[in-house]
């Protein structure tokens, strides 16, 4: 008996060991690859200086063309690819977009600075680099955030002098609207097949692909529970999923309805928040939020049957696909916002 407990400690020792020796070989190429990636990021934005300062506003011009040609095949020659005029005029673009060499984050790729770069208004693009920072995105994951209009949606969800301020100056908002967009986009669910399911089954596709869900949320969010189950007066309700939002300090509650909003939707979402706010907050916690994503809504009813002073409830539509981005503009009213003063 002895023996036997010797050799499985003398495995898990073995086990543990190499699991600790492997996961120092993994960290230090981790640092060595951002070291590395912030290394060239900062050295791609000296190049893009020197031959702005040298090209001017104008690299079409006969002398920035001949300049960006001669540069280009000796440092092709030198150094291999990676230098070609094309390479060499996006990181003259890399320069002109962020010309605050302080502004650089070690966190971000050349790769990802590239599809910024490809955002030509800069209160959007200062709004993704930071997000991307701060949320951790992968490339992947930016490209799908700035496709789906993630900004855009954000500020679509709230009221539009505000929006055309917040385009302007980028200052921050009320906190709970920070969190919410409309539309929501779910096309990572894999619903769009299949026009007849019911809500089990979107909900079931959420917790399927949580951490998608996560991203579409937004930062700060951890999930919590699914199905919650609260009672009062022998009366039983399930709240279909409760988050977390670590920055806000608050519970925010999703339910799901796959058909048209309606105002008991709405009451209902009222009874889940006023039961948080009343029972389930801790100290230091802000007031609950509710959230009812819906396959459509009626703007009326929600102006209606919601208090005008009303900061806890929102009701959003989904889309179970990517839409277009004729698409997006009609659905966000995008030239709403350009008619603003």
């Amino acid at each position: 008996m002895n023996d036997l407990r010797e050799i499985l400690n003398s495995d898990f020792i073995i086990r543990e060991t190499y699991d600790a020796v492997r996961n120092s070989i993994i960290n230090a190429q981790n640092k060595v690859y951002n070291a590395v990636n912030a290394a060239m990021v900062q050295a791609y934005w000296e190049i893009g200086e020197q031959i702005y300062k040298a090209c001017g506003e104008n690299e079409r011009a006969e002398y920035g063309k001949g300049l960006i040609k001669y540069i280009a095949e000796n440092l092709s020659r030198e150094f291999g690819k990676g230098f070609d005029e094309r390479n060499l005029r996006k990181m003259r673009q890399f320069y002109m977009a962020y010309p605050i060499r302080d502004s650089l984050s070690p966190e971000l790729s050349w790769t990802h600075y590239r599809r910024l770069m490809r955002i030509e208004d800069e209160k959007t693009r200062a709004f993704y680099t930071e997000e991307c920072v701060k949320s951790g995105w992968s490339v992947r994951q930016l490209d799908r955030q700035i496709n789906s209009f993630f900004y855009e949606r954000l500020l679509s969800s709230q009221d539009k002098k505000s929006v055309s301020d917040e385009i302007q100056t980028l200052e921050p908002k009320p906190e709970y609207e920070k969190i919410i967009r409309d539309p929501y986009v779910l096309e990572f669910l894999d619903l769009e097949q299949n026009p007849h399911f019911y809500e089990k089954e979107l909900e079931q596709a959420v917790i399927d692909h949580l951490q998608k869900f996560l991203l579409e949320l937004g930062r700060g969010f951890s999930f919590v529970a699914r199905q919650k189950h609260i009672t009062f007066d022998d009366r039983h309700f399930y709240i279909e999923l409760v988050f977390y939002n670590y920055i806000l300090k608050c519970f925010v509650l999703i339910d799901l309805k796959i058909g048209d909003l309606s105002h008991q939707d709405l009451g209902q979402m009222q009874m889940y928040v006023n039961y948080y706010t009343r029972e389930m907050m801790n100290e230091g916690d802000n007031p609950p939020i509710g959230i009812v994503l819906c396959a459509d809504k009626s703007d009326a009813v929600v102006k209606y049957t919601l208090p005008e002073d009303n900061n806890q409830i929102y009701a959003s539509k989904y889309k179970l696909y990517m839409p277009t981005e004729e698409e997006f503009k009609k659905e966000l009213k995008l030239d709403d916002y350009k008619k603003i003063d």
